[in-house]
């Protein structure tokens, strides 16, 4: 059983890596066979469907982002302090090549092209990050570190929008420094 859970797992992380590279349409079960040196047959066995293999890829991603904000909720008392390690992260992933970009927000690029079954949990996640943030500006605001223009939640959706934009960024041209360059100016105005 051991094994099972091995192979489900080496494909999710070999799916993520396309799908990070080239979108949803930008893979085939193919690509997995030759990454991983099993058959077509054997991915099918774990995943019948490609909607199904992203479907829980997806759930997978949402559930390692959650369990991530929630420690850091839990480990770092200041909001200003929660923001800056999630910024971090990002901008490590993005200097390392680790994660060059987030998973989610590579699909939402192709929304109009996903699965329902697909669509419906990239947009949870979307929605998951927003009220993470949306709280954070918010406590951030009630303790005099942040400076909101709007509310909470639009505030949020502005500063996720200038995330995933300075990935893309980042990743377009090629210069992983552009990811901290554009956020910087976003937490400028946050900040007092």
């Amino acid at each position: 059983m051991k094994s099972m859970a091995s192979t489900s797992e080496k494909i999710l992380d070999i799916a993520q890596s396309l799908i990070v590279a080239g979108g949803y349409n930008g893979f085939s079960y193919a690509d997995i066979s030759a990454a991983i040196g099993i058959r077509k047959a054997s991915i099918h066995h774990h995943f019948p469907t490609k909607a199904e293999l992203v479907a829980v890829l997806v759930d997978r991603y949402r559930q390692q982002a959650e369990t991530g904000l929630q420690a850091l909720r839990a480990q770092v008392a200041s909001p200003a302090e929660q923001l800056q390690f999630y910024l971090n992260y990002w901008d490590t992933c993005i200097r390392d090549a680790a994660q060059p970009f987030c998973v989610c927000a590579m699909l939402a690029g192709e929304m109009q092209m996903l699965p329902d079954e697909v669509a419906s949990r990239v947009r949870a996640h979307f929605q998951s990050l927003a009220a993470w943030l949306a709280s954070v500006l918010s406590a951030g605001a009630q303790q005099g570190l942040f400076r909101l223009n709007g509310r909470p939640e639009e505030e949020a959706q502005m500063l996720m929008a200038s995330v995933h934009g300075a990935m893309l960024s980042a990743r377009a041209f090629g210069d992983p420094g552009l990811f901290i360059a554009i956020i910087s100016t976003q937490i400028a105005k946050l900040t007092k």
